[in-house]
Formats: structure tokens, sequence, C-alpha cells
């Protein structure tokens, strides 16, 4: 634990200096200065507490259907939230689902104990991963009842590397865990942990909803007429390049591109190089003429889960680097998918590849050949798309199951 508490102290040093230019470690950590005192503002120490830590927006949204349920059935807690990263407290920290939203602060032992002081939950729920372990010890200290949700794990992890006793330690705080497939039920079950429900991913609890309650977006409404349409995702740069052939190549598509990162350059560039016209979203009104635009550039946040209802093609980014994004939200809508190389490590993405449902194109000749017959075949469109609804149909269900456990 001493390397442990060194590490963390030297990472925020670190994050310190990097803030006095980079704009995320600036929020990183401005947005825990004086937490504890913020917090203990508003948290009355005669609320009931639960507790859902997310690190970032993805462990957001799997964490939300459980959130949601928890206000729809147990009102009488008060529901706070924790981010670890800028990327999920600055989009979220207005979710009006929770009644607290916080940063969590770095994980020193003073810390978790002020932290536990103040927020005092009843129930604390780790959505995905982040074992932080100065938390995890003093809620098994204090008798907190703690549970890992949609959780993950591989061979390759830490937990079963010799040298990995502290954090399988860890794991002794959770009272349950609730693991996405059989092969992490039996990667912890060979490290002496029985307390585990295979419960499946939440993310097709919260796609669900998305398609049940689907928002109009009436500017891409206009912007598509009566024209076929084929969004892609999440991209980065990479992304862009091989997609920018195949607009330039089906003038008779509407895309629309909805970057990972908003870098003006980025989608200057874009609309520099397509030759049917391009336009940014924002730029736009319901009035707006789009017959002679081709591509509309989704240059805001919040709605682009909505858009694939509009589709009837997919590409999801992110595959040319660490790995893509979330694929459910298209899939939810039954379209055939394509993203780049580094998807391997995503369950879902391997299930579909191996559905028919999505592809893996390393080129833009490949991102070609995977769209030509979809796009000209109806009936080899009609069953990738099925492939893919009747997929997340079947995964559903993860929700119900935790919050019959955790509240009975």
């Amino acid at each position: 634990m001493f390397l442990y508490n060194i590490s963390i102290v030297l990472y925020y040093i670190v994050v310190a200096f990097v803030s006095l230019w980079d704009k995320k470690a600036k929020q990183w950590i401005v947005g825990r200065k004086d937490i504890f005192k913020r917090m203990a503002e508003v948290i009355s120490p005669e609320d009931k507490v639960v507790w859902i830590h997310a690190a970032s927006l993805g462990e957001f949204e799997q964490g939300r259907p459980v959130i949601e349920k928890i206000r729809e059935q147990q009102p009488e807690y008060k529901i706070l939230v924790t981010f670890y990263s800028p990327s999920g407290y600055e989009i979220r920290k207005n979710y009006a689902g929770a009644d607290y939203i916080f940063y969590l602060p770095i994980d020193t032992p003073g810390n978790a104990k002020k932290f536990l002081d103040v927020a005092h939950p009843e129930i604390a729920i780790i959505v995905k991963y982040e074992f932080w372990l100065n938390l995890l010890s003093e809620l098994k200290r204090r008798g907190v009842r703690t549970y890992l949700i949609s959780a993950i794990f591989r061979r390759n992890s830490i937990f079963f590397r010799s040298y990995g006793s502290i954090w399988r330690q860890a794991l002794d705080s959770f009272e349950q865990m609730f693991v996405q497939n059989e092969e992490s039920k039996e990667l912890l079950h060979e490290i002496g942990f029985d307390n585990v429900v295979v419960a499946g991913d939440t993310r097709f609890d919260r796609v669900a909803e998305i398609a049940r309650n689907v928002k109009k977006v009436p500017i891409v409404e206009r912007f598509k007429g009566d024209s076929p349409l084929f969004v892609a995702g999440s991209t980065w740069g990479p992304d862009e390049e091989i997609l920018q052939t195949l607009i330039n190549d089906n003038p008779q598509i509407k895309f629309v591109v909805a970057p990972h990162e908003m870098e003006n350059s980025r989608i200057e560039r874009i609309i520099a190089q397509t030759k049917g016209g391009a336009v940014r979203y924002t730029c736009c009104n319901e009035e707006s003429d789009f017959s002679k635009i081709q591509v509309l550039i989704l240059d805001t946040i919040g709605i682009l889960s909505s858009v694939y209802g509009y589709a009837t093609w997919s590409y999801i980014g992110g595959g040319f680097g660490v790995g893509i994004h979330n694929t459910l939200e298209a899939a939810t809508f039954g379209l055939p998918i394509a993203f780049g190389p580094n998807y391997q490590k995503f369950k879902e993405a391997r299930d579909m590849v191996a559905l028919g449902a999505a592809t893996k194109v390393e080129s833009a000749e490949d991102l070609s050949a995977w769209f030509a017959p979809l796009r000209d075949d109806k009936s080899a469109l009609q069953r990738a798309g099925s492939a893919a609804k009747s997929y997340t149909q079947r995964n559903q269900g993860a929700t119900s199951l935790i919050m019959k456990i955790v509240f009975g």
C-alpha cells in the first residue's frame, strides 16, 4: 500500500503541473478544490445515500439504468454520483437523475475517510472498474454494502498476476460482483471469489430505453429528407480519412459525421474535402436549405444516440486508436455497423462480428466493400440490421437483476 499511496500523490503532482497548460488537467484539479466543503453544504447527515461511481462518460451510461431504477423504485434514497474524469463530469454535472454530482477525490487514506464521513452512503455501487484501494478498504471497514456492476475481467488483469495480492484483497470489499460474462465469473472463482453473478451489461438496458424514447431531431430530419442516411459516430482522424472516400464515392447518400473531439481544424478539413458540400449542425436551423449539402457535421453533444434513429447504416469510430466507442446505440436501431480493427476487447463488438451484424475494416477499400452490398441488396441490409437489433434485445435484463439483489 505504501507504493500505491506514493504513486497516487505523484500522479496528483504531475496532473497539477500539466494543468498549467492543459484544459482537461485543469478541470481535473479545479473540480476537486474544496470538495469536502462543497459536499457538506448539500449532503445532509440525515440523508439516506446511495453512492454510484463512474470513471467517465461511458461508465456513467452503464450505470445510468441502475440510477434511474433507484430513483423510480427507491425514492427514499438520495443519489450521489461521482466521476474520476472531466470527460464524464463536465458533460453530466447537471444530470437531473442524481441529487449530488461531484468529482471523486484522489484516493489517499485521509481523503477516503473524509469522503465517506461526508457522503455516509448506505450502499456503494462501482461501475465496471476503478478499484481505488483506500476507498474500498474504508468502505469495508465501515460495513458499507458495496457492489461492482457491469464488470468484466480478463486473464491478463493485475488481479490474476503473482504481484496482484493487494488488488485481490480489494475485491474482498464487494458484497456482490455483477459481471458481464461467464469467463469473468470463472476467473474470479479461480482466485477464491464466488460472490459473483453473471448479470450481463446494463448498457443493453440503456440503449433499449433510448430506442423506446427516441427524441426527434428536426434539423437532422430535414437534412435527411427522402435520402438514405449513413451516420458515423465518435470518429477520429483515421476514421474520417477512410470515411471521406466513401462519402465522395456515394453522392446520392446523406452522411452525418459526429467527431469524438470537435477541434475546429478537423471539422474544417471535413468540410474542405467533401465534394458534395458539408455544414456544421450548429450553423443550421429548421429553415436551412440542405439541397446541396451531403454531410452534416454533428458539432454538439447529447443527440447522437437519437440521430442513429434516422440512419440506415452506421460506422463507429475509435478502432484505429485505443478502441471503438459505443456500438450498442447504433445496434439498438437495427443498423449494420462497421468499425476499425481495434475492437477485440469489446465483447459486444466481437459478438456482433460473429453474428454478421458488424464488420471490421482497415482501409477505405474495406469500408467500400462492406458498404456496397448493404447499399444495393435490401436482403443483405435486412439480415445485418436484424442481427444487430436481435442481439441487443436478447441481452437486456441486467438492471432488473441488479436491483433485485441489491434492494431485495
